[in-house]
C-alpha cells in the first residue's frame, strides 16, 4: 500500500514537471525566474506542496504554479534581503518570527497596531512579508508556521483589506502547505464585518485554521513562555533591530577551531581538532572535574590538574542574576558582561545548573560564530550538577551589543551516551517542542570616563529613542490632530447651523412686520 502511494506521488510529480515545462515554460520562459524553474525540477517537496494544496489535481496545480512563479519574479523573491526593505520597517517590529506554538510550529507575528493604511508604503510591507516567509521557507523547507495576528490596540486606520488579502494569498498560492493555523488575538467588534470577507477569501477548508482568541483562549495554542505580557504570557522578549529577530544562530568557535553544525556529518578534521588543546583554554575533562567532589583516593596529578583549573575559573566573577528554566537555571539571566579592552577582562562565564532528574544535553549558538570562542559549546549536564561555559572574543575581535547567544537544552530521558556522536544524533531526533531555548545579549563594561564625557553620553542616551517610541508618538500626534480637526469641523457646522437659524428667524420677523403694517 505504501509502495503504491509512493509510486503514485512520484508519477504526479513527474507529470507536473513535464507539463509545466511543456505548456508554460517553453512558450514564455521570460515569465519566470530561471532559479524557480530549476528548483521545480530538483525539489520534490516543493512540487508535492503545490500538488497537496490542489488535492493532486495536476491541471489546478499548474495554474497555481504559474501564478506563484509570476509573483515570485515580480517581487524578486529570490533576491530579497535586508537591504531590499526600508530600515524603518525592520525597526518598527510589526512583522517578525519568534517563538513556537504548543505543536512546535514557528510563530509568525503580525502586530497590526503598527500598520497604518498607506498606499505609499504598502508595497514595501508586502515585500517584508515575502522576505520573512522566503527566509523561513529556505531554512525550514516545509515545516508549518502559525500566524499570530495581534489585533490589540488597533483602530479603524489599521484596517487594510488589500494587505490582509495579500497575506492570505501568500499561504493559499505562494507558500502552500505552510499554514498551520492563524491565531487572531483580541479582535475589536468593529472588525467583525471585515473578517467575514476574509473568511470568503480563505475558502471553507482554510476557515477551520482561523482561531479567534482572547487572553484566556490564546494559551490553548501557545504556552505562556512564548506569549508577551499583554497576552497573559511571561516571555521577556522585546523586539529590536539589528540583528534580525531569530537570526541564524550558529555554532561558535570551540577552543580547538570551528565545530561542524548538527546538519553536517562528522569529518576527520573535527575528530583531529578534538585532540588539540591550546594552553590558555579549559578542556571538557577539566570542566567535568570541577563538577565532581575530589576523591582522596585519586592520584596526585589529577588533584593538581583540578587545582589549576579552579585557579583559572577564580579569575571570573560569578554572575548573580539567574533565569530559572524548566530544565536549566542559567546565569546570567539576560546579558553577558564583557570587560573593556582597557580592563583586560575579555572573558565571561555562563553557568548552567541542571534542575531535572535526568541528564540534560545543551548547546550554545551565536549570531556571530566567527567572533567568539565557547567552551564547551555542545555537551551535557548531569542531574543536580552545574557546568561553567567560558565565552571569550576570538582574535581580539570587538564585542557588540548586537551579538546574541542562544542556549538550547533538552532532557535525555533514555541514557544513550553523551559522546559527540550520540549528542549529534540526539539533537537530530529530539522534537522541537521538547527543546528549551534562552537568549542572552552581549554587554561591554566600559571603563571610567571623565565627568564631561559621562554627561555628554547621558545627554545622547536621552535623545536615543527607539523607532517604535517615535512611531507611537507620531501616531498619537496624528490621532490628536484628527480629533482636533473633527472638533473644528463640528464647531464650523454648529456655527453654520446657528447662522441659518438666525437668517430664518430674521426672514420670519421681516415677513411678520410686513404683513402687520400692510
Amino acid at each position: 500500500m505504501a509502495e503504491n502511494h509512493a509510486q503514485n506521488k512520484a508519477k504526479l510529480i513527474s507529470e507536473t514537471r513535464r507539463r509545466f515545462e511543456a505548456e508554460y515554460v517553453t512558450d514564455k520562459p521570460e515569465k519566470y525566474d530561471p532559479r524557480d524553474v530549476e528548483r521545480l525540477q530538483q525539489d520534490d517537496n516543493w512540487v508535492e506542496s503545490y500538488l497537496h494544496w490542489r488535492h493532486n489535481v495536476v491541471d489546478e496545480t499548474l495554474k497555481m504554479l504559474d501564478e506563484s512563479f509570476q509573483w515570485r519574479k515580480e517581487f524578486s523573491v529570490n533576491d530579497l534581503n535586508e537591504s531590499s526593505i526600508p530600515r524603518w520597517l525592520l525597526e518598527i517590529g510589526g512583522i517578525y518570527l519568534h517563538g513556537y506554538d504548543k505543536e512546535g510550529n514557528k510563530l509568525f507575528w503580525i502586530r497590526v497596531k503598527y500598520h497604518i493604511k498607506d498606499q505609499k508604503t504598502i508595497l514595501d510591507k508586502k515585500k517584508l512579508i515575502a522576505f520573512w516567509l522566503e527566509r523561513y521557507a529556505k531554512r525550514e523547507n516545509g515545516k508549518p508556521i502559525t500566524v499570530m495576528f495581534d489585533l490589540s490596540e488597533t483602530g479603524l486606520n489599521s484596517i487594510d483589506m488589500d494587505f490582509v488579502r495579500f497575506i492570505i494569498n501568500c499561504f493559499k498560492v505562494y507558500y502552500p502547505k505552510y499554514l498551520s493555523k492563524m491565531v487572531i488575538f483580541d479582535m475589536p467588534w468593529i472588525m467583525n464585518a471585515a473578517f467575514k470577507i476574509v473568511k470568503s477569501w480563505l475558502g471553507p477548508e482554510a476557515v477551520s485554521l482561523l482561531k479567534f482568541t482572547s487572553k484566556n483562549e490564546v494559551q490553548d495554542y501557545v504556552s505562556v513562555e512564548y506569549l508577551p505580557p499583554h497576552m497573559g504570557g511571561t516571555d521577556p522578549f522585546k523586539y529590536s533591530y539589528p540583528p534580525l529577530v531569530d537570526d541564524d544562530f550558529q555554532t561558535p568557535l570551540c577552543e580547538n577551531g570551528p565545530i561542524a553544525s548538527e546538519d553536517e556529518t562528522s569529518s576527520k578534521e573535527d575528530i583531529e581538532s578534538d585532540g588539540k588543546e591550546t594552553l590558555e583554554t579549559i578542556s571538557n575533562e577539566e570542566q567535568t572535574a570541577l563538577l565532581k567532589k575530589t576523591n582522596p583516593a585519586e592520584s596526585t596529578p589529577k588533584a593538581e590538574e583540578s587545582e589549576k583549573v579552579d585557579s583559572k575559573l577564580k579569575t571570573f566573577k560569578k554572575p548573580l542574576s539567574v533565569f530559572k528554566g524548566p530544565l536549566l537555571h542559567i546565569s546570567p539571566a539576560e546579558e553577558l558582561y564583557f570587560g573593556s579592552t582597557e580592563s583586560g577582562e575579555k572573558k565571561t562565564l555562563i553557568v548552567l545548573t541542571n534542575v531535572t532528574k535526568n541528564i540534560v544535553a545543551f548547546k550554545v549558538r551565536t549570531t556571530a560564530p566567527e567572533k567568539y570562542r565557547v567552551k564547551p559549546s555542545n555537551s551535557s549536564c548531569d542531574p543536580g550538577a552545574s557546568v561553567d561555559i567560558v565565552v571569550s572574543p576570538h582574535g581580539g575581535l570587538t564585542v557588540s551589543a548586537q551579538d546574541r547567544f542562544l542556549i538550547m537544552a533538552a532532557e535525555m530521558e533514555q541514557p544513550s551516551g553523551t559522546g559527540p556522536a550520540e549528542l549529534t544524533q540526539f539533537w537530530k531526533e529530539v522534537p522541537r517542542n521538547k527543546v528549551m531555548e534562552h537568549r542572552l545579549r552581549c554587554h561591554t563594561v566600559e571603563s571610567n570616563k571623565p565627568n564631561t564625557l559621562t554627561l555628554k553620553d547621558n545627554a545622547l542616551n536621552m535623545l536615543d529613542k527607539t523607532s517604535e517610541d517615535i512611531y507611537l508618538q507620531l501616531n498619537r500626534l496624528l490621532e490628536s490632530n484628527r480629533k482636533l480637526e473633527d472638533q473644528v469641523q463640528r464647531c464650523i457646522w454648529f456655527q453654520q447651523l446657528l447662522l441659518a437659524l438666525t437668517m430664518l428667524l430674521l426672514a420670519f420677523a421681516v415677513s411678520f412686520f410686513y404683513s402687520l403694517y400692510s
